[in-house]
């Protein structure tokens, strides 16, 4: 019987390019850029946000292994919702104000806000050069 599980259960015919990477929505709109990731189960501890030297937001997910085992009465047959380590690089935009990014964790899911510079300040840093 197990064995028909197995089978019903066995998605090996379906291509997935990464089964722990969790799903990431980037959304923008006029005054800021959003970043959400499916994050079901981890808190604010699990996560690192930071701006690296090449200026990509880099976002690090680390769940401490637990004994979950404990909490189910059977074996599973399929998981794909446990996610130990993960890192995600994302290059910012131009017009991201990088000192401003703000980051929450909220029912399941990690919410980066990075601002958008001011068109003002876009343009102060343009700068025309004359052709002789």
């Amino acid at each position: 019987m197990p064995d028909i599980f197995n089978d019903f259960f066995d998605n090996s015919w379906m291509e997935r390019t990464n089964y722990t990477a969790p799903a990431i929505n980037v959304i923008e709109n006029e005054k800021d850029y959003e970043v959400e990731l499916a994050a079901p189960g981890l808190t604010k501890e699990d996560f690192q946000v930071h701006v690296d030297e090449e200026n990509n937001l880099v976002i690090n997910m680390e769940k401490k292994a637990e004994n979950q085992e404990k909490k189910h009465h059977g074996r599973y047959l399929r998981r794909e919702f446990s996610y130990e380590k993960f890192q995600q690089m994302l290059m910012l935009p131009e017009d991201a104000e990088a000192e401003k990014i703000e980051a929450k964790v909220e029912n399941g899911v990690l919410h980066v806000s990075i601002p958008k510079k001011e068109k003002t300040d876009i343009q102060k840093a343009v700068k025309k050069i004359d052709i002789k």
